[in-house]
Formats: C-alpha cells, structure tokens, sequence
C-alpha cells in the first residue's frame, strides 16, 4: 500500500471540502476555543504531540492550526474503498497497532524530511478517564532521529463527546486546544538506548501536561514545567 504526499486533484478538493465540513460541525456542536495560535510554526517540519481524549481530537487539531497537518490511524481503515479515499484525502497514513510499524515510521520521516507537519498523540490510544497515560516511545523516537522542533498541544473537554454523545447534540460544550511553544528533544550523545527513549518521551509528555489542567496531568502530573534547551 503506497500512501502518496502529493495528492491528485480529487482528493486535494475532498480534503478541502472535508475541512470545511468539519469546522462547521465544530462551530455548532462545541464552544471551541483556540490559545496560542502564534506558536505555530508557518514553515519547515514540525512533529505536533498532543493528549489524546477521544476519536474527534485529530479533526479538532486538523481545523485549528494553520497548517497541512497528517496523521497515522490503523490499516484496517484502509482495506475498502471509498473509506480508504476518504482517509488518504484527509491526509492519513496507516500504520498497524501491533510491533514496531516500520513502513509507517519510514512514511512518518519522508513527511518530515519534506519540511511537512505530523501530528501524533504519545500515548498511543485513547485515555479512559481523559488523564495523561504513559506514553509510548515512537514520537521521541521520530524527533530525535530527525531532529525536528516538536510543537505541544493540550485538549481539554473532547472526553465529553465520549461520554454523552447525545448530550453533544443538545448542548454546545466548551472544548479547548492549547498550544505551547516549540522546543527540540535534548541533544543525546551516543546510541540512543531504550532508557534514553523513555526519558526523552518523558520530556515530551511533561510539555504537554504543562498545557493541561491537573485533572488531566494523570501520569505526569507534579513533575513540574520542563526547561527547554533551544528555542
């Protein structure tokens, strides 16, 4: 399966068109509510790391920043046609849940050695009680192999939609995304060992707790605000 950077013109206006849509849904079923637009990066590659509360963040961050933005979501949405179409016009690429996926981690680097932005969310899966999980180690890993600034992103309020999906039909509930500043991984001298992985996805989520209130901080919660080492 061959994902393509460079889309022809029918999925180039589907991902236009889907835009579209997907702001307009988020304008009338939430309060949304973006803080720190001004730390996006316009240019260059940038990994976005954020939170993850429930199947609508990708779409939230996809309409809130101000950049072309791809995801990773699992094969399995792209065995049929037209949802395959549909994925691939949003901008996703697959990857398998299960081991270390390294077609996808090979894709994940040709889109940020292209000066493009990716967006993943560390821990891997949706959190159950919208508090920080321990994270995985892929996103460090993908930062520190490419060396990219990575930009923080903390949702607060997408756990309702969850929860109470007809309450999201009968109330406009309020839904916050907040964007830190860019930083880059601290520099690691030698092999970058599995220990080394788990302290700098550590650092990677300690940013993004940063951003959240308490209630959200679970895993990383009292760790205190990360220094960065380069702006």
């Amino acid at each position: 399966m061959t994902f393509h950077l460079h889309q022809d013109r029918l999925h180039r206006i589907t991902r236009s068109f889907l835009f579209w849509l997907t702001r307009v849904l988020m304008s009338i079923l939430t309060r949304w509510q973006v803080k720190g637009e001004e730390n996006v990066p316009q240019q260059g590659p940038l990994l976005v790391v954020a939170n993850h509360l429930g199947h609508a963040d990708q779409y939230l961050i996809k309409v809130s920043l101000n950049r072309r933005l791809f995801f990773m979501a699992k094969e399995s949405l792209f065995r049929y046609q037209p949802l395959r179409f549909l994925v691939e016009s949003w901008d996703v690429f697959p990857v398998r849940r299960s081991g270390m996926d390294r077609k996808a981690l090979r894709q994940a680097d040709q889109i940020l050695n292209s000066g493009l932005a990716l967006v993943m969310f560390p821990e891997g899966r949706r959190s159950k009680n919208a508090q920080l999980q321990p994270a995985l180690p892929g996103a460090a890993l993908l930062a520190a192999r490419n060396n990219v600034p990575i930009l923080p992103v903390g949702i607060i309020g997408m756990e309702i939609a969850k929860k109470d999906p007809f309450f999201v039909l009968i109330h406009r509930f309020r839904v916050t995304l907040n964007i830190g500043r860019p930083f880059y991984l601290p520099v690691t001298d030698g092999e970058l060992t599995k220990a080394r992985l788990a302290e700098l996805t550590d650092y990677i989520m300690e940013h993004i707790a940063a951003l959240l209130p308490p209630q959200y901080q679970g895993h990383y919660a009292k760790r205190g605000n990360p220094s960065d080492t380069r702006d």
